[in-house]
């Protein structure tokens, strides 16, 4: 008799996921709060993940991911933009 093994490929929401929609709001809040963009780096490296293993094992998420991803680029570009701007008024002095 041959047993039958459910199909994983369809079982549930990808956590890498929602591990980079979780960074990337506290990625965002950090920036605004202490000026720090860090978990950025964490929210855009856990969505890349997220997409490929959402590729590879078929599972849901893919939404959350982009998300993920499209909020940390844009927290770590405004925190690098916000850096050179610092840096740059620091050397320029007071106008």
């Amino acid at each position: 008799m041959e047993t039958t093994r459910p199909d994983t490929r369809t079982a549930g929401l990808e956590p890498m996921a929602v591990v980079s929609v979780a960074c990337a709001v506290l990625a965002a809040a950090g920036l605004y709060l202490m000026g720090m963009a860090v978990l950025a780096v964490f929210a855009v490296g856990a969505g890349h993940m997220a997409l490929h293993r959402i590729e590879r094992r078929g599972r849901s998420g893919q939404l959350a991911a982009l998300a993920g991803l499209s909020i940390g680029y844009a927290v770590g570009v405004f925190g690098l933009a916000y850096t050179v701007w610092a840096l740059i008024s620091l050397a320029v002095g007071p106008l």
